[in-house]
């Protein structure tokens, strides 16, 4: 049945003529543009919502906090320890970015538990994350060492008098924004095109056990590379602060 399905639909797709197949793939792309934009749009709303809220509750907390209170202390606390953890001196400098892209991943990573299309299975988002780390990286190295020891890193581990590792070490700073988009992208694309195909194969009779993979692919899978992602940047950016 399936297959008669697709079968049909690509002969009707061969019958069309240049500019109706043109006109059919561009009705495609604007549909997809659009779905991307409203699930990105929806993630920012609650996330706009949630802060609101947070941000009024704190500002009247009480000496015996509720809940809600307890809970948004605990997050704080949390990815203040894991910041701090890893960066060291750096960290409260850093800690109010790598909290809200912690956050912006996960929620976006886990949005299909929701029914909605991560915006992090688009490369436009994943790249956008990656290229304000690489600028972070460039801009916090610059800051803190001077011309000769990023010379002398660049040249590593030969000594700077003799550049044959240059190149190399040039391309794989190069490569910082690609691994880290590339991998977040992989990772969360390939859960959503599975749990596409399950639903799509299966249709009516994926009711219960696809919760077990959404719970893989989308809540497990997706808070590593919240964690890997951020790790990562920490990494990076505390080398680029180095010593000083």
């Amino acid at each position: 049945m399936f297959r008669d399905c697709v079968r049909t639909e690509q002969l009707r797709y061969m019958k069309k003529t240049e500019r109706e197949r043109i006109m059919y793939n561009y009705k495609i792309v604007e549909q997809v543009s659009r779905k991307k934009k409203s699930m990105s749009g929806i993630l920012r709303k609650v996330m706009v919502i949630f802060a609101v809220i947070a941000n009024r509750k704190l500002k009247h907390a009480t000496e015996k906090p509720d809940t809600f209170q307890n809970i948004i202390e605990l997050i704080v606390e949390k990815l203040d320890g894991m910041v701090d953890s890893t960066m060291g001196k750096w960290a409260p400098r850093f800690v109010n970015y790598i909290s809200t892209i912690f956050i912006f991943i996960l929620m976006s990573n886990i949005s299909g538990l929701f029914g909605l299309r991560p915006p992090t299975a688009d490369y436009g988002t994943t790249l956008a994350l990656a290229l304000i780390t690489f600028f972070m990286i460039r801009f916090n190295k610059a800051k803190h060492q001077s011309l000769k020891e990023i010379w002398t890193g660049m040249c590593s581990p030969l000594p700077p008098w003799l550049p044959l590792w240059a190149p190399i070490n040039i391309i794989s700073e190069i490569a910082i924004p690609i691994s880290l988009s590339l991998r977040l992208f992989a990772n969360v694309l390939s859960g959503t095109v599975i749990m596409a195909l399950v639903y799509g194969l299966l249709g009516v009779i994926a009711t219960a056990w696809p919760a077990a993979l959404h719970v893989y692919f989308d809540l497990f899978s997706g808070a590593i590379q919240t964690y890997v992602f951020c790790m990562l940047t920490m990494t990076y950016v505390s080398q680029a602060c180095g010593e000083d």
